[in-house]
């Protein structure tokens, strides 16, 4: 009995551990972008830094200006938003509510291998099928636009959407389908005034999450983006988002530089915004299970 007390309690140990090691290391993640990147602030003024329209770090005097970087990453990821939401919602419609057992069991892994598919490999397809197909057809100098970035971030913002949504249409329970059906609306009025609205809080966690995926990328916007750290004003021209930026120059960046921490401060924007959109996607998750009585 003593033997298996302990036992139990080194296991609790070790998985109360293992629970709070995540959040070590985001604790760790924090405190270096912040001691990274408040040096930048102190240098060019956080508002010139942020609000700045110029981002030429390597010229003498540089420019840290990061408003073409925050827009155009905002620009992609409501392109993207787009493209993923028709995608991934009205997939997860047709599987949970429209296909057949066999048709639902062979679509889902596939929809889902997406997300399993590297993002250089969704570069590549960008570059090598999508930019000269946008050339072509808008007679642009180079396809490599915020419209390609757009459309590759919405295709693989695609699976997670789709699943989650799915998701939360399964636990929508079908005593309100019956209700709706046993007062004579039909499948379209069932789907679209019922369980839509019964799951909305999921589909908008998705959603949300959907655009962490896209904020977040790197390899593919600086594959196809374009690189031009210019303000946007249409789709149809190059961008440069803010982990492009991180991802192209940090190599060139000198160690303990003004442009070196302006790249981690770069990275803590980006982490406050993606922190923001996590932090609301939770507060909408736990509103959907206490909604639907699952949370206790």
């Amino acid at each position: 009995m003593p033997r298996t007390h302990l036992k139990e309690k080194l296991y609790k140990w070790i998985f109360t551990l293992l629970s709070f090691s995540s959040l070590i290391f985001l604790i760790g993640i924090v405190i270096v972008l912040f001691r990274e990147g408040i040096p930048i602030f102190k240098e060019a003024g956080f508002l010139k830094f942020i609000f700045g329209r110029n981002w030429y770090p390597t010229y003498r005097p540089p420019e840290f200006g990061i408003l073409p970087l925050i827009l155009a990453s905002l620009w992609v990821t409501a392109g993207a938003v787009i493209v993923c939401i028709p995608l991934g919602v009205g997939s997860a419609l047709y599987l949970n509510e429209i296909a057949g057992y066999r048709q639902k069991q062979f679509l889902k892994p596939v929809i889902e291998l997406l997300a399993s598919i590297p993002s250089v490999v969704f570069g590549f397809f960008g570059m090598v099928i999508v930019t000269p197909f946008l050339q072509k057809v808008f007679n642009l100098p180079t396809g490599m636009t915020a419209l390609n970035a757009s459309l590759i971030l919405g295709l693989m913002a695609t699976p997670t959407v789709c699943s989650i949504s799915e998701d939360a249409l399964s636990y929508v329970p079908n005593a309100f389908r019956e209700a709706s059906f046993a007062v004579g609306a039909n499948r379209w009025q069932t789907l679209t005034q019922v369980v839509i609205p019964a799951a909305g809080s999921g589909i908008s966690t998705a959603i949300i999450l959907g655009m962490s995926r896209a904020i977040g990328e790197t390899m593919t916007v600086l594959m196809v983006a374009g690189g031009a750290a210019v303000i946007p004003h249409s789709f149809l021209e190059p961008v440069r988002p803010m982990t492009a930026a991180i991802a192209a120059e940090m190599g060139e960046a000198p160690m303990g530089g003004s442009h070196y921490h302006a790249l981690f401060a770069i990275a803590l924007v980006l982490f406050l915004i993606t922190f923001v959109f996590n932090i609301a996607a939770e507060i909408i998750s736990r509103r959907f299970r206490i909604k639907l009585g699952l949370s206790g």
